[in-house]
């Protein structure tokens, strides 16, 4: 691997690896990034897959060092945009809050909620910045996991609510069967405020959940813990990969979602890299 200076742009594709998913692309070019928000979780690296140049950044770090609640998320989103980056896929293990969606089951949650606390979740400190966020993930990006998934017969459950809490504890049982209560489907600790800072840069973010537990308050028994969530999803770290290498390669070059448009008419404090 070798570190360069950053001319832009060097990618137009990244993958934000969450829990268990430290190092993703082989033949990579580092490109450490400064940003007005500090640096990012890690170096990013910078590689290929079938002609499409593909940044790779470790969410909480190659060597898990960022707590749920630490991760620098506007760093980490500013610095992929400032080296090209406009589609971001970001895998995540989450907690199942349905019995039927077992663990090593593969979610695309359509929409999440917001329960975290103390973070961060803008970039824009002065004047009226009001992003929509109705529908928080990429339609063309979602659309292409769900067309990948079909022709290589991976199944992907279509849709769902993820709850994102503070961490990095996990969830009482009481909270889990709110949750559940609630209609949520996955519990998570990482989605928020990653989604909406994606949405506030202008870039397009489709999350992809991988089931590692049932949430504490779904069923008796032994409660969620940090080995079996990290078990899990080393077992299921092939599987993701691989999804991942199809669909960045199955991305659309051009786009023409809503998401490229997401500031349009709005005046912003600052200018975007």
């Amino acid at each position: 691997m070798t570190a360069v200076n950053t001319p832009t742009p060097v990618a137009d594709i990244a993958v934000i690896g969450g829990t268990g998913l430290y190092r993703f692309l082989d033949d990579v070019t580092e490109y450490p990034v400064q940003t007005p928000f500090g640096p990012p979780s890690d170096p990013i690296v910078v590689g290929q897959i079938e002609g499409r140049r593909v940044a790779f950044l470790a969410r909480h770090g190659r060597d898990h060092r960022f707590p749920p609640h630490r991760i620098p998320y506007r760093a980490n989103l500013w610095a992929l945009r400032s080296l090209g980056v406009r589609q971001v896929l970001a895998p995540c293990a989450v907690g199942s809050l349905r019995p039927e969606l077992g663990a090593g089951t593969f979610v695309l949650p359509d929409q999440l909620v917001d329960r975290t606390s103390g973070r961060t979740h803008t970039y824009y400190d002065s004047g009226a910045v009001h992003v929509p966020f109705a529908d928080p993930y990429c339609p063309a990006g979602r659309r292409t996991v769900l067309q990948v998934a079909a022709q290589r017969g991976v199944e992907v459950v279509d849709g769902g609510t993820m709850v994102v809490v503070e961490g990095p504890r996990f969830s009482t049982r009481a909270e889990s069967r709110w949750f559940a209560s609630q209609g949520f489907s996955l519990v998570n600790m990482t989605g928020y405020p990653e989604a909406v800072l994606a949405r506030e840069l202008a870039l397009c973010y489709t999350a992809i959940a991988l089931v590692t537990d049932l949430d504490a308050g779904i069923e008796a028994g032994q409660a969620v813990t940090q080995e079996e969530v990290f078990r899990v999803f080393g077992q299921n770290t092939a599987r993701l990969r691989e999804l991942l290498y199809a669909v960045v390669a199955a991305l659309p070059v051009e786009r023409t979602c809503p998401c490229p448009t997401a500031l349009d008419g709005i005046e912003l404090p600052l200018e975007l890299p």
